[in-house]
């Protein structure tokens, strides 16, 4: 998966439908592990409410895992939506588990499907999203006298230092858009920027500048 959208902090949003109470919980996750244990943690937290379904989306190991529960709805009516909703909005590394307290009022297959789809989609709107992208985290070392250029050159070319350790040299963590690392290569071997040494990282998702 080059790209995806993600949330940067997890929202909480309510909708009543005949009197049935809807609470999404948008929630980031980055792992399988983390997603399941947020999805026993709810079942706990709400544990008198009649259904928590779920539905989530990870990056493992390069791959998206899907995952969805109708947790006692009627087959598709719950999970399933939610996981679409999420496909189309290309969302990853999140988690939406929607809890629902029975008002006394049948909502009907249809109903439900709404109910958990309106639940799902305003989480998401309330959210703020991050774009993420395949990029590279590398090491950079480089003379005092040049790091002021360097810094110029990485805001001119949409890359961003993490940090930077001051000791005989200058040493910057920084990271980058993968499509970007061949021309701060080529610029490092003809002597456009001055450093004395890149030295590769990590791939990893990184926030996609604009």
């Amino acid at each position: 998966m080059e790209e995806f959208i993600t949330i940067e902090e997890d929202v909480e949003t309510e909708v009543v439908e005949k009197k049935s109470k809807f609470i999404a919980n948008l929630i980031y996750v980055d792992t399988i592990e983390k997603a399941e244990l947020i999805i026993k943690n709810m079942k706990k937290k709400y544990f008198d409410a009649r259904h928590n379904c779920i539905a989530y989306r990870v990056i493992e190991n390069g791959r998206i895992i899907e995952k969805s529960s109708d947790d006692g709805e009627p087959s598709g009516t719950a999970g399933a939506p939610m996981l679409t909703i999420l496909q189309k909005n290309n969302l990853a590394n999140v988690l939406v588990v929607v809890t629902r307290y029975f008002g006394g009022i049948l909502l009907g297959t249809g109903g439900l499907v709404r109910a958990y789809s309106e639940s799902t989609l305003k989480a998401i709107e309330e959210a703020t999203k991050i774009e993420k992208i395949l990029g590279e985290e590398l090491k950079v070392t480089l003379d005092y006298n040049h790091f002021e250029n360097f810094k110029y050159y990485c805001k001119n070319n949409k890359i961003t230092i993490i940090n930077s350790q001051y000791t005989e040299n200058v040493v910057c963590k920084i990271e980058l858009e993968e499509e970007k690392k061949a021309k701060l290569m080529g610029d490092f071997e003809t002597k456009k920027i001055n450093l004395k040494e890149i030295k590769e990282l990590s791939k990893k998702y990184i926030n996609k500048c604009k």
